[in-house]
């Protein structure tokens, strides 16, 4: 058996692992790197196998980073079953026709600059069409219920707690006459997040894949960066500007929905008009409240108990769709949030307000979530006095705050605690989906705690492990 680190290697996005069993080959994820453009086209269209040569992909759940490439995938000639819970197979088709749209957008665009400098076209990754091809090929898989992708392997995905419908797994491998059990993280929840449940802690496996984001650094419980969030808007509604939050379509958008639900119920907030202005979050959203089965108790009684029976609904918050709607808010002065994608600002409308409201003062972009390096969110983040939009350059004059443990990822004591409920069978650990600090802080972390750090490794792309 063979694993072959391809994605989210030494760095946080793109996941894509793949494993070669009885002379068949499993993927795991099969996510889009996002960061510098110039990389990402390069990277993305490469694969380590040839496609039409892996038998089945198991998806972990339904961010872009991890499945965003199978239309890619299945464009190049993939022809097996995507494995994966029934909430993430509904989102993918919303996300992959979403990110079909957006690569066609963005090759259009590149051409037009390419045509004016008399240089060929390019193509985009992958089209809508494509999207809409990818999407008979998911097979919903139930939690606890193992099931078999590829001969002599039996998968049981398992609450990962990250976003709805997001899975760890476990893969039981026989392979002559040898059995090894593999765990793969996929990307760990925290512990009480909003809306969805708790994620499971691994359990009786030998090797793990382990995602390592924040590593470094443990977040403040959750209500402290919900205090955090009623602080930054108050400030920033006071002084009458917007404020402009990039967030991404699943998970984020809704769990910001939900907590200024409650901050308005309990008058922690004001009641100002709330906007969620970006059609792929609405559908997510419908997703969402089709999938009570995968809230938590707290979200579960909001349903029944809360007078406007929702938990992703209340009188001041407005969902918008059309072009005309979005475009409407840019006339309009009084305060007001809005939630867009996407979540580190390199599409959608967010670029849009920002275009139009980075010259306010008064108003504010309030980052939620971590930024990859070379993004748009990241060069505002770090400082950058003038940024480029729509390729035009505008000075920065909107305020930039952050808010600090508003992630969906666990942070470096949950990670450690992951890791050590292993401690006692593990005989290879591999650190994925975070950046050195990530992976080095993490391996501190579990060091202090006794863990035998010798078994941890940090595989670069294209690293290969032989069990």
């Amino acid at each position: 058996m063979r694993i072959h680190f391809w994605g989210a290697a030494q760095t946080v996005t793109g996941s894509a692992h793949y494993l070669e069993i009885n002379g068949k080959v499993l993927l795991l994820d099969c996510g889009l790197f996002q960061g510098r453009r110039a990389d990402t086209y390069k990277i993305n269209s490469e694969f380590r196998f040839p496609p039409h040569k892996i038998d089945a992909v198991v998806a972990s759940h339904a961010h872009i980073d991890h499945i965003g490439n199978l239309p890619n995938l299945v464009r190049s000639g993939f022809a097996g079953r995507i494995h994966t819970h029934a909430a993430t197979a509904h989102l993918a088709e919303v996300m992959l026709a979403d990110s079909g749209h957006i690569q066609e957008y963005d090759a259009q665009f590149v051409n037009r600059k390419r045509a004016r400098n008399g240089q060929p076209p390019v193509e985009p990754l992958y089209t809508e069409e494509d999207a809409r091809n990818t999407v008979p090929h998911f097979q919903e898989q139930a939690l606890d219920r193992p099931f078999e992708p590829i001969p002599g392997v039996r998968v049981r995905l398992v609450e990962a707690g990250h976003i709805l419908g997001s899975t760890a797994m476990h893969i039981e491998i026989q392979e002559r006459g040898k059995t090894h059990k593999l765990w793969f993280s996929g990307d760990i929840g925290r512990v009480d997040l909003p809306i969805i449940n708790d994620p499971v802690r691994p359990s009786d496996a030998a090797h793990m894949i382990m995602e390592c984001t924040y590593g470094d650094r443990p977040h403040d419980p959750p209500d402290v960066a919900r205090e955090e969030l009623a602080r930054l808007l108050n400030r920033s509604l006071q002084r009458g500007g917007k404020v402009l939050i990039p967030s991404f379509a699943v998970g984020r958008t809704q769990e910001l929905v939900y907590a200024i639900h409650r901050l308005m119920d309990s008058s922690d907030l004001p009641k100002v008009p709330v906007f969620v202005d970006s059609p792929l979050a609405v559908s997510v959203t419908d997703i969402f409240k089709k999938h009570p089965d995968c809230f938590d108790e707290e979200a579960r009684a909001m349903l029944t108990d809360d007078r406007h029976r929702s938990a992703l609904g209340f009188d001041s918050l407005t969902y918008v769709r059309s072009v005309e709607e979005s475009k409407a808010l840019n006339d309009r002065r009084d305060p007001m949030i809005i939630i867009a994608a996407s979540g580190m600002m390199e599409a959608g409308r967010i670029l849009h307000h920002l275009r139009n409201n980075i010259h306010d003062a008064n108003s504010t972009v309030l980052i939620v979530s971590w930024m990859a390096p070379h993004t748009l969110g990241r060069r505002l983040l770090d400082g950058e006095p003038k940024v480029r939009i729509f390729g035009e350059e505008f000075k920065v004059n909107i305020a930039v705050q952050k808010v600090r443990g508003f992630s969906a990822h666990a942070g470096q004591n949950s990670l450690r605690d992951y890791a050590l409920a292993l401690n006692s069978q593990l005989k290879g650990l591999y650190l994925v989906h975070g950046e050195q600090s990530g992976a080095d802080g993490l391996t501190a972390a579990l060091a202090a705690r006794g863990f035998n750090t010798g078994i941890i490794q940090y595989p670069p792309r294209g690293h290969t492990v032989e069990l």
